[in-house]
């Protein structure tokens, strides 16, 4: 393992000569450059969760380091292919990466060349004070970078100082406050699931709703290539979630589109997202494997066994369907209709509701659609019909998805309060619902057993039979909850700030 923790700085690669042109006070700086070089890659989750740190992975020959925004770089030994964090050998970098979503893959961000140097400030006794370790960077199209690793020695810290201050002469910065990606990768964009769509107070309905799709669709696109490719699950989720919020512009901004061309979007839309339900079902269970094998006793795996290799086979027939789907010209042909329809807008037509400003509308739809929250929820007790407590939750993620699109018409620290309980509630009402299709779908897979294989059915049937019934008990758990948890959503305080915001202080 090397570790350097005293400062880690980017500068322009042609400015690595420049650190030895002249004396460093009363030390001399000598720079030593190796002779070979060796191919560097770089890794990064697809949502760039290190670029966001300001944080570097980075595999060279036989080694992988970290090289993290305070200055700290990690090394340990590296493997000949990154997947998930989870899966890599234990090391100070894996450790350090603990923090990454456990669900997203590292990938490939690009490759260069690299060669190691060293820039030391001696003495006149030729007595080393400080030094850099210097990685000097390059890739096809681009200027280059060096990244200078600052070490002092035990009581020399002025020559530290002054060697940092060297580096800065010669541009450079810290690692913290620049972006090496934009430096050595400059066509890598980074991907965001959540748009940054700047609604304006006045703004017509008809423009906050078409700004929200058409920033959507491309997050949408941008997962595609990601799902065929089955690097990681979150490509379709981000996918779904892409599409889901579009259609609920299309259900929630009524009156903003005429009434046919709102129902024609919405079944288009719809049609886009109907392939991917069975790949995203299956990739929760698949997911979730060693949570049901907690639930059951170990004489009960075997059936268990069964069923997920059951789920893995279907899993890969209904991925290989999907990808078709996703290359096929017919759907190439239709997402491309759809994102020029709401970049020109020729043919989208206004509605009654299109020159609504954006402020009035958004209180409307709010208010509107939180007295029915407060409806339904009121009513709930034990014997509230399933669907019921569903609708509970679908209205509240309808809530949420407004709140969202609507927050930068209103005051930011308001509207905090008021989503942070409201997802609070959002958890509650979707573990109900996750354990009411669960039950459903293996009810279903019970169903479709091949009457041939007695033995093997009455094993997994046994099971199934136990794991539906922890499930629904599960579920009865979660009902109970549901009151409480309105409750902590509609507090006093919470109801008041609903009023002011949404509806002018009235009732």
């Amino acid at each position: 393992m090397t570790r350097y923790d005293d400062a880690c700085f980017l500068l322009p690669l042609k400015a690595v000569d420049d650190l030895s042109a002249s004396p460093v006070g009363k030390l001399a700086p000598v720079l030593t450059q190796a002779e070979d070089t060796a191919i560097f890659t770089l890794y990064d989750t697809f949502d760039q969760a290190l670029r966001k740190e300001r944080r570097v992975l980075i595999a060279i020959d036989d080694r992988l380091e970290l090289w993290e925004a305070d200055g700290a770089i990690l090394s340990q030994p590296a493997e000949r292919r990154l997947t998930f964090v989870a899966d890599m050998a234990d090391g100070p970098v894996k450790h350090a990466l603990s923090n990454l979503p456990a669900l997203r893959s590292l990938m490939v961000i690009g490759t260069g060349h690299l060669r190691l140097s060293e820039l030391a400030l001696v003495d006149d006794e030729e007595k080393t004070q400080a030094r850099a370790s210097l990685r000097l960077l390059s890739t096809d199209g681009a200027a280059g970078v060096a990244v200078a690793a600052l070490q002092g020695l035990r009581g020399y810290d002025k020559a530290l100082s002054r060697l940092a201050d060297r580096v800065a002469d010669c541009a450079g910065v810290p690692l913290g406050r620049d972006d090496l990606y934009a430096r050595l990768f400059p066509a890598v964009a980074p991907y965001v699931a959540k748009p940054d769509i700047d609604v304006g107070r006045n703004e017509a309905a008809y423009d906050a709703a078409s700004d929200i799709i058409a920033a959507y669709l491309p997050v949408a696109r941008r997962n595609e290539a990601g799902i065929i490719d089955d690097i990681d699950t979150e490509f379709l989720h981000d996918y779904r979630i892409a599409l889901r919020k579009i259609r609920s512009v299309l259900s929630l901004f009524k009156g903003v589109y005429p009434e046919d061309q709102t129902q024609d979007l919405k079944a288009r839309f719809s049609a886009l997202m109907a392939p991917t339900g069975q790949l995203r079902d299956l990739d929760v269970y698949l997911l979730d494997r060693g949570e049901f094998y907690d639930l059951l006793p170990h004489s009960l795996h075997r059936g268990l066994d069964r069923m997920f290799a059951m789920f893995a086979e279907q899993r890969q027939d209904t991925h290989e369907a999907l990808s078709r789907h996703l290359r096929s010209k017919a759907y190439e042909r239709e997402v491309d209709a759809l994102a020029k329809l709401f970049d020109s807008r020729r043919k989208l037509q206004r509605g009654p509701n299109a020159d609504l400003p954006a402020h009035d509308f958004a209180c409307k739809l709010i208010w509107k659609r939180y007295r029915k929250i407060c409806r339904i929820a009121a009513g709930i007790d034990a014997d509230t019909p399933d669907e019921e407590v569903h609708q509970l939750r679908i209205h509240c993620k309808k809530l949420r998805y407004l709140m969202e699109f609507f927050a930068p018409v209103f005051p930011k620290s308001a509207f905090k309060s008021l989503l942070k309980p409201l997802k609070a509630l959002q958890d509650n009402l979707g573990l109900f619902n996750d354990y009411s299709v669960q039950q459903e779908s293996l009810h279903a897979l019970l169903s479709r057993l091949d009457q041939g294989d007695h033995a093997g059915n009455l094993e997994l049937a046994q099971s199934v039979g136990a794991l539906i019934a922890v499930l629904h008990q599960r579920q009865l758990e979660e009902r109970g909850k549901v009151v409480d948890s309105f409750a902590r959503f509609n507090s006093a305080a919470t109801q008041k700030t609903f009023r002011d915001l949404f509806h002018k202080g009235k009732e």
